[in-house]
This record gives structure tokens, sequence and C-alpha cells, in this order.
């Protein structure tokens, strides 16, 4: 079990990559075009749409095809989460369009993006449609993919790390583990107007981690349907604020203690519900950051 409440923070501040990425890109170009899978449409000559996955928020975190793509595009329609230091990645005159999503407010709704991605490919843009963790994980990118198949655009998609990988590895708290989970299941607490409820009796399985995104706001509500369908109230839960990030936050409790913990340390989204057995190893498994790629640049 873990301490009723535990609050670690103070990472180091990620760094800027640019160099090392330059001296990556021109080792590794020729051999990553080469490489390149097929298109999953006809090319089009009317331009070009790559979604890509910014991981959770350390730059350190992108793949290297992401921070390629981001160096090279000539627009960047950008999700709220994508982090200061994956956009210091752009080029100085990148046009920049901004269509993040909060709680409540939303930039643009989905369907204008899909048709600005459209509208953009059309007038012959090389463009990255830039989205926080992984496209396909929360982050729409199959309803913009559809768009663009329809449209005739052509278009990649590059993975990124999603937000429960990055939390898990920076907290200390594996998703899985041989005698605590043998399974993990990803939900999202924001769902459409009309949308059915989580299946409870399916995120409360026992031997499980579950991960909900985008959760806090319902955190109490979350906590309570997880005791009521068969978890236990102590069984160990926690929130990790700004994963990967140096703003990170790592509150542990139970399922009936978190919510008051939760209030108590002023946790705010963007923050991710971790639940099982596997948050008692978050104090052991706290991890140490190795030497950062500025500091292998410099030896």
């Amino acid at each position: 079990m873990p301490p009723s409440a535990s609050i670690s923070s103070g990472m180091p501040a990620p760094v800027t990559l640019r160099s090392l990425f330059e001296l990556l890109g021109g080792r590794l170009d020729e051999g990553l075009q080469a490489d390149r899978p097929a298109m999953r449409t006809t090319p089009s000559p009317a331009g070009h749409v790559a979604l890509v996955g910014a991981g959770p928020g350390d730059p350190e975190l992108l793949t290297l095809r992401a921070a390629r793509l981001i160096g090279q595009a000539r627009v960047l329609v950008v999700d709220h989460l994508v982090s200061d230091g994956v956009l210091d990645l752009a080029r100085p005159d990148a046009e920049r369009i901004y269509v993040g999503k909060e709680s409540g407010h939303h930039t643009l709704p989905q369907e204008e993006i899909n048709a600005l991605l459209v509208r953009l490919g059309r007038e012959g843009r090389q463009v990255v449609r830039l989205k926080g963790g992984d496209p396909y994980i929360f982050g729409r990118g199959g309803e913009e993919v559809e768009a663009l198949i329809e449209a005739g655009i052509s278009f990649e998609v590059v993975p990124g790390i999603t937000a429960a990988c990055g939390a898990s590895a920076y907290a200390g708290i594996p998703l899985t583990h041989r005698d605590h989970a043998r399974s993990v299941v990803f939900a999202t607490g924001h769902r459409r107007a009309g949308q059915d409820a989580l299946d409870w009796s399916v995120l409360a399985r026992p031997q499980q981690t579950a991960v909900i995104y985008m959760g806090v706001g319902q955190l109490a509500a979350h906590c309570a349907a997880l005791i009521d369908h068969g978890r236990g109230a102590g069984t160990p839960a926690a929130l990790v604020e700004n994963a990967t990030s140096p703003q990170q936050r790592v509150v542990t409790g139970t399922l009936e203690t978190l919510p008051e913990i939760a209030a108590q340390a002023g946790i705010r989204p963007p923050a991710l519900l971790i639940v099982g057995e596997v948050v008692s190893l978050a104090g052991r498994l706290q991890p140490v950051r190795a030497q950062s790629a500025e500091a292998v640049l410099a030896g």
C-alpha cells in the first residue's frame, strides 16, 4: 500500500534539442527517406498533412521522425498540450495555428479542425498536425484522417508516447507487473454528449491497472464508481499532473482518500488517474534521470 499522500516534483527542465536532431537528421535523413513506408493514400500534388504525436511533454521523448517533420513543416496546427520545448524545434518562419481544446473551451470544433486540415492540404501546404501524446489514443486522429481520405489529401501518422506511458515511467508506476497487474486498460473521462457512461465493471476488474485520461474534474465520481463496481476502497490510486514536464507532480492515496488528497494539493488538468496495486511501487521505483541530450553533445 502507498502512503496516504505523497507529492513529488522538481524534475530537471527539458533541454533544447534542435542541435541534436539536426546532427542526427543530417546523418540519418537518407536512410529514413529510403525506409519510409508507403502512404496510406495516393500522394496528391495539393499538399501533405502529417499527424504527429508530440508525446506527453518532455521533448526528448519525441521520435526522430516527429522531430524532423516538425523542423521541416511550413504550417503547424497545434493542440493545447504540446509543450514549448517541442515547438522550439519548428522553423522560425513556420505558421502556427492553435486549435487547442481545454475543458469547457474549444478554440475550434472538431469538424472545423478537419475542414482546416483539408483546406491547407488543398492549398499545397506541408502541414504538421501536432498532437499531445499519440494521435490515435484519445487524440481524435482517426476522425481527422477520415476527413483527409475523403478529400483525397496525402497524409501520414507518426506515433507518439501516450500520456499513460510517459506518466508511468516518470512517476515510477509500471502499468503492468507480474505480481500486481496482468492487464492494463485506458479510458477517457471526456465523452460526447449523449454517450453512455464508462463501462465501470470492466475498469474495476482485479489484477488490472486502469488509467483514466482527462478525469480530474470527475475524480470523486470516478473513484466512487470503481468502488461501487467491486474495486476495494483501499485500492492504491495516483494522479500524475503535467507528466514528464518540469512541473510534474504525483499524488498517491487510495480510491477512498485520493479525491480529498488531490483537492488539498490543488491538482489541476492535465492530470492522469492511475488505479491499481502497481501504484504501491511508486515510492520504490521513482526514477533518477540520466544525463540530458545537451550533456551528451557537450561531452
